[in-house]
């Protein structure tokens, strides 16, 4: 009996579920503000149709989700939809005080929910104030008040009264790293973006407080203990205390844990595969064996692994890595299998509204048709994110019309993409200004234009620059350049005006090692002074040639920040194909990075250029070269070498090499200064010419000292340099400094 009364009220409920009544009239009641066709819009309300409970339901929450009203009710009496409901109040007018910053109010008003002719809902004050908050939170504003008043008017409305007190930014007071033994406080301090707030650091940026960039720091700290070898470094905590008076003191506490070797690399292969094709990592894994563990290292094995796939054709390819712990060494195992088989069916790009699709595909390895691969997918985000035009890239897949089909939508978030910037500079040379403006997705092309000025007391150059990374050269992009110069070398013999234009490319050829090609063409006007040699004075006139130039560099960085060990080697070459005087041009540099200790990175540079004419050519006085202070420290800039009646004229050949170390702990680590010495070496010479030329060879030397601070109107470079070798005709220079800054 039981059983019979259950399924006869099953049966009933069932049905009255699936009840349903045509309605064929809409009455709408209590609304003075919103009409009657609005409300019928959101609700997706229509006659003749069939309406059950469920669907009232449906339409009760279409219409809440708007945010109009307060209170709904919902029925069908005889075919009539009847919806009685209570409107919210809304804001008449709504007003911020407190701030003047146009950008702030407008960040306020775009990010509350209290908006004019809006609804007015209580709980959107809580919110709001906590929105607003967390606005000046992220710019520094640690200690801001907001307080939202509201006045009911007679007409269902309210008028709203933000008042705003930002206070003063939360400066950062002091640093503290705890648990750090091996790595001092001064180069973490270098690590970390938040820098301690001192009265010499006005002008420098993050010495405000910040919760994001505490967050920031934290990542930075354990990804360079990582890439030192601390493979399970844990950032145990990070503390900020805030005081009275506007300051705060930040704490990171650090469990450094052991440091570890690379011990063993191996590659484990699936059957499917030649295991021969990998069989050339092994001579890759001896120069790792033995080293501190890095992620940067990590990195390098699996770009190998890479080339390895994509120079044997492989498809439907998958890897990964694990990393086994032993003691104070590290066993590495690259995981090589078959992934799924499938293919890209569709590729959507989403969120560009300036940038064209075309610049976005542009940079896809993988294409529809294709098969689908992990590997490349991420390869292709890199490479949209390379092109520093957009906030975010993502990507989504999702399964095909067919079980073998894969979509892929990559979605972009576009970010402002022009820059302005100047700088000025004081030094014992004299002066220097520039002035530069970029664009680098010109029209939403993706590609860049650039105009750059710079004035010294000698020059005046002007650059004019446009990349074309679109444009599919051997693969790769193309820079055009045009530049203007105007120059006045008193101590050199002669002025000129000089004008070039340009188009170059460069890639990858190998795994860090990049090849670069270009084709120049420029027109020379040079002049000589009165008291000119008659030697230096046949070299008057006008000169036009057209040049092409490659080069080739290798860099073998531990990594690009702050690097400890490695090396970047370049050479460039530019051969005449069009000239009125012909001449080959060759560059050579190399800097080697060691570390010394565990805080002290040693440094040394060499550097070797040569330019010489073809047949009778001479190398015109423009074309020579000549040593900078950047170069060999403790001489005026091109102010040693071959002298031609007191001009100093330059040579076919310059050559300097650099020893350099910096000095953690001379200096207290609060004063924001860093010392390091040097030892120079160098000298020019070579002339295509007889005469009163003098062409000293003696080898130039000089040592000394390096001081960098960041002073209350920008950073400071001081050099204090002793001659060790140096010619009689050689213009000295004991003591040098720059200063300037970018805005």
């Amino acid at each position: 009996m039981f059983k019979k009364l259950s399924l006869i009220l099953i049966l009933i409920l069932s049905f009255s579920s699936l009840s349903a009544e045509i309605i064929n009239k809409v009455n709408i009641n209590g609304n003075t503000r919103i009409s009657d066709e609005t409300i019928i819009i959101y609700g997706k309300i229509e006659l003749n149709k069939n309406y059950t409970e469920s669907d009232l339901n449906i339409i009760l929450k279409d219409l809440y989700s708007t945010e109009f009203f307060s209170d709904i009710k919902i029925d069908i009496k005889n075919k009539e939809l009847n919806i009685n409901i209570k409107e919210y109040p809304y804001v008449n007018q709504l007003v911020i005080v407190g701030e003047k910053t146009k950008n702030y109010i407008n960040q306020i008003k775009k990010i509350i929910k209290l908006k004019e002719k809006r609804s007015f809902i209580d709980s959107y004050i809580s919110e709001d104030v906590e929105k607003i908050k967390n606005l000046y939170f992220s710019a520094g504003y640690n200690s801001t008040k907001i307080e939202i008043k509201s006045k009911k008017l007679t007409d269902n409305s309210y008028d709203v009264l933000i008042e705003v007190d930002r206070g003063e930014k939360t400066k950062i007071k002091n640093i503290i790293f705890l648990g750090n033994k091996s790595i001092s406080n001064r180069r973490l301090q270098d690590v970390i973006a938040s820098q301690e707030h001192k009265f010499w650091k006005v002008l420098t940026k993050n010495t405000n407080f910040t919760k994001n960039l505490l967050e920031l720091d934290t990542r930075l700290l354990r990804n360079y203990y990582k890439s030192s070898g601390f493979y399970d470094v844990k950032i145990n905590s990070k503390s900020a205390q805030l005081s009275n008076t506007g300051e705060a003191e930040l704490t990171f506490s650090i469990d450094e844990g052991k440091r570890y070797t690379i011990n063993k690399i191996s590659t484990n292969v699936d059957s499917v595969f030649d295991k021969k094709i990998f069989l050339p990592l092994e001579k890759v894994y001896e120069k790792y064996i033995g080293e501190y563990y890095s992620p940067f290292k990590i990195k390098k094995l699996l770009d190998e692994l890479d080339d390895l796939i994509d120079n044997n054709n492989l498809q439907f390819v998958e890897h990964n890595v694990k990393e086994e712990l032993d003691e104070n060494s590290i066993n590495i195992i690259l995981n090589v299998y078959e992934g799924e088989k499938k293919l890209v069916e569709l590729i959507n790009i989403l969120g560009n509204s300036v940038t064209n699709e075309s610049v976005i595909r542009g940079e896809l390895i993988l294409d529809e048709g294709d098969p689908f691969s992990k590997l490349n997918l991420e390869k292709s985000i890199s490479e949209i994110k390379a092109r520093g035009i957009f906030k975010n890239v993502k990507s989504e897949v999702l399964n095909g019309t067919k079980d073998n089909l894969k979509i892929i939508n990559i979605s972009v978030e576009e970010q402002p993409t022009g820059e302005i910037t100047a700088g000025a500079g004081i030094g014992t040379n004299g002066g220097t200004f520039a002035v530069g403006i970029r664009e680098n997705n010109w029209l939403g092309s993706g590609k860049s234009v650039s105009i750059d000025v710079e004035v010294d007391a000698e020059s005046l150059s002007g650059l004019l620059s446009y990349r074309d990374p679109n444009y599919d050269f051997l693969g790769n992009s193309l820079n055009y350049s045009i530049s203007s110069e105007t120059n006045d070398k008193p101590d050199q013999g002669y002025e000129n005006a000089l004008t070039t234009a340009s188009v170059n490319t460069s890639f990858e050829q190998y795994k860090d090692l990049f090849l670069s090609l270009g084709l120049s063409a420029s027109y020379d006007d040079l002049r000589t002074d009165s008291s000119a040699s008659d030697s230096l004075k046949k070299q008057e006139g006008t000169y036009s040639e057209v040049s092409g130039n490659y080069g080739f560099s290798m860099d073998t960085r531990d990594r690009p920040f702050m690097p400890t060990s490695g090396s970047i080697f370049t050479f460039g070459q530019n051969l005449p194909l069009v000239a009125d005087k012909s001449f080959i041009a060759n560059t050579l540099s190399v800097s080697n990075y060691q570390s010394l200790n565990e805080n002290v990175v040693g440094v040394g540079k060499f550097y070797l250029s040569a330019i010489n004419g073809l047949g009778d050519d001479d190398v015109r006085l423009s074309k020579r070269k000549v040593l900078s202070t950047r170069r060999l420290r403790g001489f005026e800039k091109n102010k040693i070498g071959p002298v031609d009646n007191k001009d100093h004229v330059g040579g076919n050949y310059a050559a300097a090499i650099n020893f350099e170390a910096n000095l953690p702990t001379v200096l207290p680590e609060d004063t924001n200064a860093d010392i390091s010495i040097f030892l120079d070496f160098g000298n020019v010479w070579g002339v295509d010419y007889d005469g009163s030329v003098d062409d000293s060879n003696k080898i130039r030397s000089s040592t000394g000292v390096i001081a960098n601070w960041m002073s209350p109107i920008g950073p400071m470079n001081f050099v204090l340099s002793q001659n060790l070798l140096k010619a009689d005709t050689d213009k000295t220079q004991g003591f040098a400094f720059n200063l300037g800054t970018t805005f």
